[in-house]
């Protein structure tokens, strides 16, 4: 089954969104028999991959088109229940790439509403109108702000360590302590009690912001979002089409981006191609283009290329980064992005980058970026050399024995600070790791075409072969990543990926989910007598008691 995750309100089958002024409210109503697989029930508004592609789409949405809304209340349509969390029969007959590929996406969608939050001035409310376990507890704990229904009976609970054998696979048990600043003893309990914890003691525990009773629940919540909304200006959005592309059995074409399969070589070449035209003067500019700034344009089809390859190729290991167009315009749109970054478009878009190079971040295949002398590593673009695994850059004027441009890289003005990765670094820094900064040399860099040589010494670059070389080094290094164990190389890229700190990103990513990976294959979970596989049955798991 091919997994798309292009999609519209108009064809949304377990969200609604509506928004009233500098409020929005997304409903959850999941149609049960809707899920993106077969064989269960999405029953308590528990949800699959479907459900949570409709929530990216709706997040992402309500940052571009309604920039008015400076809060978002995240409720049930339903009565007496929130959500159940990740539905357990869809956990239970999923292979293991599609639960840790659901779980990874799952995280991202969530820091993506963190992200709103933080930097875009899009406060979310999650206003539990009834029980809020495992993954639906999760969702909430990824708002600002969490009110829950005090009838004695709705509670909040992370049930999957004394339920089915796993752990609470979207941050839950990091964002708890980390976030919410709970005590670990009492996040202990919390999270090996299946009922969970209602009323009061959620409210004393901080697992919860707020209580109202059944009686005034929907007039409190809409008095906290008031509130939460208060000071944000109008301002008027852009329209968010359909993204457009055409698929074949090994390609995938959008304007701007191109994916081409070579299934022998276990490959994905990446192709991203420059602007057409001169960026615009100005942010009045900007929105008058809307989707269509170069910039933007490149980023939705970058990332629906991500998702799609993450999601449906498994055995494409190594995705080969390309880029092909004029220097000197990606850099215009870098400065413009900078210039104007009080611009909310302008800075919605730098945000949109930083997500999708945080997806490259954590996507489970090897990076290899190749500069060629007719590239534009420049700036934004830049980022995607800096955080590729390796960087091959060719030196010298001659390719194929003819003459060429030399290929040439450049740093911008958002290559420091805007585009911090998983750990909080920015790609740059983690280029100098035995530095309090990154030189001042590069600083005063920017802007300035760099070859090979240069870019070597700025440590741009991996390698920097020669015409002579350029085919042999370049095969060498693809062969050898398809020679390897996939499950080895995507431990050591993640180990390597997030030097220096730690975040709360880099736990769920690195920690959380490496556990969380680990447990998945382990038969107390997924085996015969595994707690995830008889869930249900009314039969107890058979434990092996080793703890290793």
């Amino acid at each position: 089954m091919t997994v798309e995750f292009r999609t519209h309100p108009s064809r949304y089958r377990h969200w609604s969104i509506e928004v009233e002024g500098p409020v929005a409210t997304l409903r959850l109503e999941v149609d049960e028999h809707g899920g993106i697989g077969s064989g269960y029930e999405l029953k308590l508004n528990s949800y699959d991959l479907g459900v949570d592609i409709e929530l990216h789409d709706a997040v992402q949405r309500l940052r571009f088109e309604h920039p008015e809304v400076g809060a978002v209340v995240i409720t049930s349509a339903r009565d007496r229940v929130f959500s159940a969390g990740a539905n357990i029969r869809m956990l239970g007959r999923s292979g293991h790439s599609d639960k840790v590929n659901f779980c990874k996406f799952t995280n991202e969608t969530r820091n993506a509403i963190e992200d709103a939050c933080t930097h875009s001035g899009q406060r979310y409310l999650a206003a539990l109108n009834g029980a809020a376990a495992g993954g639906g507890y999760e969702l909430a704990l990824a708002c600002d702000w969490i009110m829950l229904v005090d009838d004695g009976s709705s509670a909040v609970s992370l049930p999957e360590v004394p339920l089915l054998g796993v752990l609470p696979g979207t941050g839950g048990l990091t964002r708890v302590v980390d976030k919410r600043k709970v005590r670990r003893d009492h996040a202990d309990f919390f999270c090996t009690v299946e009922e969970g914890v209602r009323g009061r003691r959620a409210l004393d525990w901080r697992l919860v912001d707020e209580l109202a009773p059944r009686s005034r629940f929907a007039e409190a919540v809409g008095e906290r979002a008031e509130a939460l909304a208060a000071g944000r200006p109008p301002a008027r959005g852009i329209a968010w089409p359909d993204l457009e592309c055409e698929s074949g059995t090994d390609t995938r074409r959008y304007r701007h981006v191109e994916v081409t399969i070579d299934r022998t070589a276990r490959t994905a070449d990446l192709l991203l191609r420059g602007p057409e035209r001169d960026p615009p003067p100005n942010g009045a500019g900007i929105e008058a283009q809307g989707t269509g700034f170069w910039p933007l344009a490149l980023a939705r089809e970058l990332d629906d290329a991500i998702l799609w390859l993450r999601h449906n190729e498994l055995e494409i290991g190594t995705w080969l980064l390309r880029s092909r167009g004029d220097l000197s315009r990606v850099l215009a749109c870098d400065e413009l992005l900078d210039v104007e970054r009080d611009h909310w478009l302008a800075r919605e878009v730098r945000l949109f980058w930083k997500r999708i190079l945080k997806r490259l971040d954590v996507v489970g295949r090897s990076q290899i970026a190749l500069v060629e002398p007719w590239s534009c590593f420049v700036g934004t673009l830049l980022e995607l050399v800096l955080g590729a695994d390796r960087a091959y850059m060719l030196r010298g004027d001659e390719y194929e024995e003819r003459p060429v441009r030399p290929a040439q890289v450049a740093l911008g003005p958002l290559n420091f600070g805007d585009y911090p990765a998983v750990n909080g670094l920015t790609r740059l820094a983690m280029r100098y790791p035995e530095e309090e900064r990154v030189p001042e040399t590069l600083r005063n860099a920017v802007g300035r075409p760099l070859d090979a040589e240069a870019a070597d010494a700025f440590r741009i670059v991996t390698f920097t072969p020669d015409d002579i070389d350029w085919e042999d080094e370049v095969r060498v290094a693809v062969e050898e990543r398809s020679s390897f164990s996939p499950d080895a190389l995507v431990g050591m890229e993640a180990s390597l990926r997030f030097p220096g700190p730690e975040t709360m990103e880099s736990k769920i990513f690195g920690r959380l989910s490496a556990w969380q990976n680990w447990i998945f294959q382990r038969p107390n979970a997924v085996g015969e007598r595994g707690a995830l596989m008889l869930y249900g049955t009314g039969r107890g798991a058979d434990f092996d008691r080793r703890r290793v």
